[in-house]
């Protein structure tokens, strides 16, 4: 959240807002291509379809123990004015840390993660022995996610938006370079060099952040205690934090959640391998729109005085990319993005185009969305939004049981069904809430 970031123009132009957007969205395209990258490596291996399905359930359970640490940027933002800030807030990321590092490492234990595995997701046993050590190799990577965030937090309030944008390039092509690396050199499954790979580009990324943002600890540190504010109470932070913390875990279990549901399923082990295909391919479309709600939060101005201006470029971007991704997923181009670029085998590509298809209109609604939480944050209604991300799980998980229980549909379609359903009522929602906080 860039709440330090305000338009000081009292007639911002659409042209202010797309040079303001452009490198946010460049920083999230880069991230986009990511989840491409490694899938289309894991898909060229040995056992693409098992292999596939253990990298997508091993990354979605970590990214559910990871979702406390996802605030860690905007609480950084919003709070980190001063040295006494500074050092209350970057222990309390090691707090949050080690929390998440904990839970990752319980997670580890063989019979703990049999239970998950095989009781609580119903993995089959080839799924499920792929991604054990998967998701090992992914055991340092919340922390340093929490570690990265805080100092990209110290580097957005001080205005080095640009060193953020570096810091992922470290991080893509650390990850590419080591993905190259152990498909050359080893012989180690598709699903673990995926993972590791992942963890290795996240762990470069927050080292090449932390030196980024040197100059502005040295600053921070030398600052007096007597010359800054009092430091603020751990209740001020956590009063802050929680109700963004809560939002963001609460959305982190709709993966987990689809992958449950997927294996109960018709085409269980296919549809487990292709969804995460297709959530990376769609999510460089939905990317475009994710970056927007900082653009929101920064730009409305008091009194949301620059809401058509925002709205305006944000529907223009919406159209475009929708458009896209249309073309895309209803022409013969998905046969040679899932095929060629994916490396996914016919069989495999074939079965991802209709959820591709049932995903078209997520672009356009990731750039509502956003514009919807960033009137709702600078109204201060932050509990709205946690709301908001509820009516969406429920609705997803409501749709996933009616379809598995009275559909024949494969499990890939009716998660496809279920995310954008999901979605439409989330926007719904926030849609009437949106409305009263813009009287």
């Amino acid at each position: 959240m860039t709440t330090t970031i305000t338009s000081s123009s009292s007639a911002l132009r659409s042209a202010d807002v797309v040079r303001f957007w452009v490198p946010l969205c460049a920083t999230w395209l880069m991230m986009s291509v990511e989840g491409p990258i490694l899938t289309s490596v894991i898909a060229r291996l040995v056992d693409p379809t098992f292999n596939l399905a253990a990298y997508g359930v091993a990354v979605a359970v970590a990214m559910f123990i990871e979702a406390p640490v996802i605030m860690l940027l905007s609480t950084t933002v919003a709070l980190a004015v001063d040295g006494n800030a500074y050092r209350r807030l970057r222990s309390f990321m090691w707090q949050v840390n080690g929390l998440v590092t904990a839970g990752m490492l319980v997670v580890s234990i063989p019979w703990v993660f049999d239970v998950m595995a095989y009781h609580v997701l119903l993995l089959p046993d080839e799924i499920a022995d792929r991604m054990y050590w998967a998701f090992v190799c992914m055991i340092p990577w919340p922390a340093a996610i929490g570690y990265r965030r805080f100092y990209q937090g110290l580097l957005i309030r001080n205005g080095l938006t640009r060193h953020v944008a570096w810091g992922t390039v470290v991080r893509l092509c650390t990850m590419a370079a080591t993905a190259l690396l152990l498909t050359t050199l080893s012989m180690l499954p598709g699903a673990v060099i995926g993972t590791l790979s992942l963890s290795t580009g996240v762990v470069f990324e927050a080292l090449a952040t932390r030196r980024m943002s040197r100059g502005i600890v040295r600053r921070l540190r030398r600052q007096r205690a007597e010359d800054c504010a009092p430091t603020p109470p751990m209740r001020e932070i956590l009063r802050f934090y929680i109700p963004l913390a809560l939002t963001s875990i609460i959305g982190f279990v709709v993966t987990p959640m689809l992958a449950f549901f997927m294996g109960r399923a018709p085409e269980s082990v296919a549809s487990l391998a292709i969804l995460p295909v297709v959530d990376s391919f769609v999510f460089m479309f939905r990317s475009f729109g994710f970056s927007y709600q900082e653009v929101g939060i920064a730009l409305l101005g008091e009194g949301n005085k620059n809401y058509r201006v925002v709205r305006r470029v944000g529907v223009g971007i919406a159209v475009a990319t929708t458009v896209v991704l249309a073309v895309v997923a209803l022409t013969p181009v998905s046969e040679i993005v899932f095929g060629s670029v994916y490396g996914l085998v016919p069989a495999l590509a074939d079965m991802a185009v209709l959820p591709t298809i049932i995903l078209v209109p997520l672009p356009a609604l990731a750039v509502v969305y956003s514009v919807q939480r960033a009137v709702l944050i600078n109204a201060r209604q932050n509990v709205v939004v946690t709301w908001s991300t509820i009516a969406e799980i429920a609705a997803i998980a409501a749709v996933m049981i009616v379809m598995t229980a009275t559909t024949g549909v494969i499990g890939a379609v009716a998660a496809a069904i279920a995310m954008t359903a999901g979605r439409v009522f989330a926007n719904g929602y926030l849609w009437v809430r949106t409305r009263q906080a813009l009287r």
